[in-house]
């Protein structure tokens, strides 16, 4: 088995306070050492974590979802998504719970894809990538009532050729769309051929620390 893999490191901290209390999210202050350097300070997003989907249908098409990002001014084309922000909640059941809310779809078959840092040099922030098949939709009646942002939703259902083309080409940006997409692709080239996916189960440990018990 191959030892490249990201290392946990814990250095030691000599000092962390919160110096912004936001809407969401906090900026937490850190001074550290490392045996290479000493007496660091670094400002970082205490980050919930999150999770997202990627949705395969039985076409082999990739549920990608439109909504606003006032940060970046644009609207991106995204997979389903959300933040560890339920107490207590298990990344398992965030992905579910947002799966119902943000598409209004149940999945039978889930399996996670990766665990990623999005801006670590920034932020704590981790997000877990499922797959998930075998779709129920959700009754009308049951639906999560979607609001702000997400009320303007669009969705669509795209081949992977044509989803592959977009982030080719600059059109899809979103960093864990174009890893859903590409993650997908993998996966059903693996199943064409016989190969081994290379897959986890959805009770997998997590390797990374997503900054909860600091948020």
């Amino acid at each position: 088995m191959s030892d490249l893999r990201d290392e946990a490191y814990t250095p030691d901290i000599t000092d962390s306070e919160v110096v912004y209390h936001g809407a969401v999210w906090n900026i937490r202050r850190e001074t550290f050492d490392l045996p290479e350097a000493t007496g660091l300070v670094r400002d970082m997003m205490s980050h919930t974590g999150a999770v997202a989907i990627a949705c395969v249908d039985e076409q082999e098409r990739i549920l990608l979802i439109q909504q606003y990002r006032h940060p970046v001014r644009a609207r991106l084309w995204e997979v389903p998504a959300g933040l560890l922000d339920v107490p207590d909640e298990e990344p398992f059941a965030a992905a579910q719970r947002e799966l119902a809310e943000e598409a209004d779809l149940r999945a039978a078959r889930w399996e996670v894809l990766t665990d990623s840092c999005l801006t670590p040099g920034g932020s704590s922030e981790t997000i877990r990538l499922y797959l998930a098949r075998d779709f129920e939709l959700i009754a009308d009646e049951d639906r999560h009532e979607r609001s702000e942002e997400e009320a303007g939703f669009k969705f669509r259902w795209a081949s992977l050729d044509e989803a592959l083309d977009a982030v080719s080409a600059g059109e899809i940006t979103n960093a864990i769309a174009q890893l859903a997409i590409l993650q997908v692709a993998r996966i059903l080239r693996a199943e064409a051929a016989g190969e081994p996916t290379r897959t986890r189960s959805v009770d997998a440990p997590r390797r990374l620390i997503d900054g909860r018990p600091q948020a």
